[in-house]
């Protein structure tokens, strides 16, 4: 997408403030369509919803989408996918021990996208997967693999530094993912429309779920190799 100020050098007699506002239309159109999709769903949202919402014209929608489906994957990207290699560096840098790195990153993954309106869409693709096969493998491969292998490093970093049980990888990573998909099934179902006698609290869950997991995962001080060891 250009920049504003590419725009403005490309078409002068555009006034700088109409300008401003086709350059914003792109995001109030993604913003507008996760709203739709997240409230509504993939099939029942219409793509003239999404450009009244976002104060535009159908046509203009598809100006920048050619399809619901391309608009939805730009929805996935913008909130999701595209924010991969932040995160993966955020990883790589991090300088405390595997268990540490790994309660950091559950938290931090809730914070900036289960506790969000985005996280919907985690629900949505579950729930049309096979109505809509080729969103759901793009899904797949945008979002679940680069998510899983995140969750492999942290994993593969406690078990070269002896910190963690040797582990089967390939499943290995569910441990972990498995507890936080489940909360986002029950904020986006049941835990939005039951009475609220039996409440979870995310952050208070996924500090259980951590302490369970590192209780089956870490290896006795003890018997760490000496240089993972921490000095008493």
């Amino acid at each position: 997408m250009p920049s504003l100020s590419a725009f403005i050098n490309a078409h002068p007699g555009v006034p700088a403030k109409r300008a401003r506002r086709k350059e914003a239309r792109p995001g109030e159109l993604l913003a507008a369509a996760l709203d739709l999709f997240v409230e509504k769903g993939f099939a029942a949202t219409r793509a003239e919803e999404v450009a009244k919402r976002a104060g535009v014209s159908k046509g203009t929608l598809f100006l920048y989408f050619s399809s619901k489906e391309e608009l939805f994957k730009a929805v996935v990207r913008d909130s999701v996918s595209g924010r991969y290699p932040e995160w993966r560096t955020e990883i790589e840098a991090f300088k405390g021990s595997a268990s540490e790195l790994l309660q950091h990153s559950m938290h931090t993954w809730w914070a900036r996208y289960g506790a969000t309106k985005a996280s919907g869409i985690s629900k949505l693709v579950m729930s049309e997967a096979t109505n809509f096969p080729e969103l759901a493998l793009f899904y797949q491969r945008e979002v679940v693999e680069p998510g899983r292998e995140l969750i492999r490093r942290i994993l593969q970093r406690g078990v070269d530094s002896g910190e963690f049980r040797p582990l089967d990888m390939k499943y290995g990573v569910y441990t972990v993912l498995a507890p936080m998909l489940f909360l986002l099934m029950w904020k986006h179902s049941l835990g939005a429309c039951v009475p609220n006698n039996t409440p979870i609290v995310p952050e208070d869950y996924i500090t259980a779920q951590i302490q369970t997991i590192l209780q089956g995962l870490c290896v006795p001080a003890a018997a760490r190799p000496k240089k993972d060891r921490k000095p008493s």
